[in-house]
């Protein structure tokens, strides 16, 4: 029987029809895996030796009353086949700190999803610098000087923090917003910290695209979010509306440019943020949106997730 360990965040918070993880824990107990949950904080190292505290996890798909714990276990991390890393930004010191535990695992023989190495090494804002092909003008600076330069050149700007999610921190900058100086000051913190500023795309009207890989290769239908009247962004944390539709000529493009790199790091499971014609994001950590493409369009986005882990 197939071992199977998702960390991930308390498992009674989160909300079971938009959970892409608890989609994952569905599939997984219908394959007939022995299935297990821990978070970040059960995992501990001794005498040589990387393990977890695991609770056996049943799922039910409904709104309530969703999970069963079993009895606590202590596992090593390379008794399981499959750890599913699960746990949703910030990648702050902790997440770092798992993932080097997660590289036991990894040595053991687990096929570890994501990679640990690699989300240690992809920013999710920065990675898409490694496609500049892919991308609309993008700068980034901690220096105020270099922010404005370009504000002037683009005319119409978003700026962005590199560590955040779900569209917080997120600013639009338009010509002449008296607002301009506070806000590279709040995000730079006076200079002392790099953003990012990327042109503004007006096809945001048409959706901020979730496009999700799967071993380098897109599931067949994207969800695209669309802002609220008057929001810039689009998120669903934001308030965003998910519409699933097939993947355009250009979307597909822009898979096939980064889908190998990806998947030669260890990257089983991505999310590309994709607006118009643009990458803007690459989601290493904990990308979602599975449930929303499901319910639409009637896929089962883990299971061809699982197909491939179960080939491994």
């Amino acid at each position: 029987m197939i071992q199977t360990l998702i960390i991930m965040d308390d498992i009674s918070s989160i909300k079971p029809y938009k959970d892409s993880s608890f989609a994952m824990m569905l599939e997984a107990q219908r394959r007939g895996h022995a299935l297990y949950y821990c978070t970040l904080t059960d995992m501990r190292f001794s005498e040589g030796i990387a393990s977890t505290q695991v609770y056996p996890v049943t799922v039910t798909d409904q709104n309530t009353h969703y999970y069963q714990l079993g009895t606590v276990e202590q596992r090593t991390l390379g008794s399981f086949n499959i750890i599913l890393m699960r746990k949703d930004p910030p990648f702050d010191s902790s997440y770092l700190y798992a993932t080097h535990l997660l590289d036991h695992a990894k040595a053991a023989g687990v096929s570890v999803v994501n990679d640990p190495q690699a989300l240690r090494d992809v920013n999710e804002k920065l990675f898409i610098l490694q496609f500049p092909q892919c991308i609309a003008p993008t700068l980034v600076s901690a220096q105020a000087a270099d922010i404005r330069a370009f504000w002037q050149t683009q005319g119409d700007i978003i700026l962005k923090p590199l560590h955040a999610m779900g569209g917080a921190g997120i600013f639009r900058l338009q010509a002449n917003d008296p607002n301009a100086g506070v806000i590279i000051e709040t995000l730079t913190q006076h200079g002392q910290q790099l953003m990012m500023a990327q042109r503004y795309l007006p096809a945001i009207a048409q959706g901020d695209k979730r496009i999700l890989l799967i071993d380098g290769k897109p599931a067949p239908y994207c969800l695209a979010r669309l802002p609220q009247a008057g929001e810039t962004r689009a998120n669903l944390a934001a308030g965003g509306r998910g519409v699933a539709q097939p993947l355009s000529e250009r979307d597909l493009w822009i898979c096939e440019q980064v889908g190998n790199r990806l998947r030669s790091m260890g990257l089983r499971f991505v999310g590309l943020d994709v607006i118009g014609d643009y990458l803007t994001e690459i989601n290493v950590t904990s990308p979602t949106c599975i449930r929303e493409i499901d319910a639409q369009c009637h896929t089962n986005i883990a299971g061809l997730l699982f197909d491939t882990l179960e080939q491994a």
